[in-house]
């Protein structure tokens, strides 16, 4: 059986996606919205699947959105870019604003970390490098804010992004050490003896 010359690797318009325009101006538009949402760095494969364009069509409106962002186009140059980044695409602060971003989280943020937070904290600081996913996994519910929320207080940092999947993978900064008075991660307590053991339960179905 001969495959249908019309399904290529340059598509990702499947039989069931609806119909949408596909008006360069247009596919632009659907990508950008798309890339407001995301937390990972998304594959141009990816992001044409999501507004249901062929991929040549996904890689022209990146390109025009970077044109765009950039000032190149006649419009204002923006605070944010967008940046390829481990095979994916995804809008980031513009570095020269790093620190006023920085600061204005910061001044809005509580001066006390959340349960969840302090919990997400711990694994990253445990596990790391360690992906948003993996976190998610070991604590059963999705951490994407929080993880957005330990960025911004200067409590975790981005180490380095996976080049196969484009997961980043996250590690803890210098900061954390200061607030926790130690001077190397490797002074952290080690956590199997604050684990429980389930001992007790085990004994107590043994008698029963």
């Amino acid at each position: 059986m001969t495959a249908d010359p019309s399904l290529t690797a340059d598509s990702a318009v499947t039989d069931d996606a609806p119909a949408r325009s596909q008006e360069p101006a247009d596919i632009a538009r659907r990508i950008e919205a798309i890339l407001l949402v995301v937390d990972e760095p998304q594959s141009l494969v990816a992001l044409a699947a999501a507004v249901g364009s062929p991929v040549p069509a996904a890689r022209q409106a990146v390109d025009a959105l970077v044109r765009d962002y950039d000032g190149e186009t006649g419009a204002p140059r923006r605070g944010f870019e967008l940046r390829e980044v481990g095979g994916g695409w995804r809008l980031y602060v513009r570095e020269e604003h790093d620190d006023l971003v920085s600061e204005f989280v910061n001044a809005q943020a509580p001066s006390r970390l959340s349960q969840a937070a302090l919990e997400t904290l711990a694994v990253i600081a445990y596990k790391q490098p360690v992906t948003r996913s993996q976190v998610a996994a070991i604590r059963a519910v999705n951490v994407d804010s929080v993880v957005r929320t330990l960025v911004a207080r200067g409590l975790i940092t981005e180490v380095f992004t996976d080049p196969d999947t484009g997961a980043i993978n996250y590690g803890t900064t210098d900061a954390l050490l200061v607030n926790l008075g130690i001077n190397s991660i490797d002074e952290l307590p080690h956590i199997s003896p604050l684990l429980d053991d389930g001992a007790d339960g085990f004994e107590s179905e043994v008698l029963r």
